[in-house]
């Protein structure tokens, strides 16, 4: 897709729309508004009407680079959203026009396919139902952090590979970070799957977020010792960890986990250096178990998405502040304000709102 050309006046006008691009790694100032060319998806691909773009850490990251000033194809950013499908190409089968669907990955390996735009065409593969009664602000909070959540959840050696309602039973979580948006939906999915859940978070508001999110029970690691509350909660140990912080999180979970446990890492916050003590992980058989999403496969993506599309149908999904996920928003225009929140840690999910005439 590339930007529309102004041609004679003889020449039929080329439909454009609305898509945030940079050309350039740095700050949020490198995006910029532009028209582009609305392209017609190719074979196994779909043409997407975004009504909400979702926006991860992992959108600016992207955009900022190794190092700002590095000159890249135009590139239209942000994995998650939500919206229509306007048009499909030969080859697909699993959608049709006018699904509602969820996206995620919508910008891997693809420079225009981001949800930074009223249009996206990307893979069929990337796209997923979403049902007539969830709102497309869910839709777009789904992707990278559930998905995430979803593969946590399923990576442990004595626990199951797909989540359902009580797949979970009798199994102990601990969700280290519950306030961010990885934690809220390992919450919401866990507790859906019967789990007890605990998380750990770092102060008052936080707590009642993971609270609202349907935690069974909230540590504050900066006013209590955290290893002797979880021991008491769990006499027995830890089953799984999702881990967010692993190099600051490494001696409270080998304090708290049982034999056999996992730790499942998706993130690096506060350090990307880890120091275990090998012996007592070995009397433990400690399993650390390290999981990125664009490379984790996609039969794993397609069993995480049919599981979130479950506990969708089951309710267990919902997103706003009285469910321990405040939300965002802003408009097309202020992108680089969107990614700027993200980027400043602002708890909750930031959301783009691309499109009201699909409300």
């Amino acid at each position: 897709m590339s930007q529309a050309r102004v041609l004679s006046d003889m020449t039929p006008s080329i439909p454009t729309a609305r898509a945030v691009v940079y050309s350039e790694t740095g700050e949020p100032s490198v995006l910029r508004l532009v028209e582009r060319e609305i392209a017609d998806p190719g074979a196994g691909e779909v043409r997407v009407r975004i009504a909400v773009s979702g926006v991860n850490p992992t959108d600016w990251k992207s955009r900022r680079g190794a190092r700002p000033g590095e000159n890249v194809d135009e590139v239209v950013p942000n994995q998650d959203g939500a919206g229509i499908i306007d048009a499909i190409g030969e080859e697909v089968t699993n959608v049709a026009p006018g699904d509602r669907v969820w996206l995620a990955l919508a910008a891997h390996q693809r420079t225009d396919g981001g949800t930074a735009q009223e249009y996206a065409v990307l893979p069929a593969e990337r796209v997923f139902p979403l049902a007539a009664d969830v709102g497309f602000d869910i839709g777009a909070s789904l992707g990278v952090p559930a998905i995430t959540a979803h593969r946590a959840l399923t990576v442990s050696e004595d626990g199951p590979s797909r989540l359902s309602p009580g797949a979970l039973d009798g199994r102990v979580v601990l969700v280290a970070g519950g306030a961010g948006a990885v934690g809220h939906a390992a919450i919401q999915l866990a507790r859906w799957a019967g789990a007890t859940v605990i998380t750990t978070v770092s102060g008052p508001e936080k707590a009642a977020l993971a609270t609202a999110a349907g935690a069974h029970h909230v540590v504050n690691y900066r006013t209590s010792d955290a290893a002797t509350e979880i021991r008491a909660i769990a006499p027995d140990g830890v089953d799984l960890v999702v881990e967010v912080s692993p190099t600051q999180n490494a001696e409270l979970n080998v304090r708290v986990v049982r034999n056999r446990a996992s730790i499942a890492v998706y993130a690096n916050n506060g350090g990307d250096e880890l120091t275990l003590d090998v012996r007592t992980h070995f009397s433990l058989n400690i399993r650390y178990q390290f999981l990125l999403l664009y490379t984790v496969g996609q039969a794993e993506i397609e069993a995480a998405a049919a599981d979130i599309t479950q506990a969708l149908a089951d309710g267990a999904l919902p997103v706003g502040a009285d469910v321990g996920l405040p939300l965002h928003w802003f408009e097309l225009t202020d992108t680089a304000a969107a990614h700027a929140a993200v980027e400043a840690d602002t708890v909750g999910k930031v959301l783009i709102r691309v499109t009201d005439e699909l409300d």
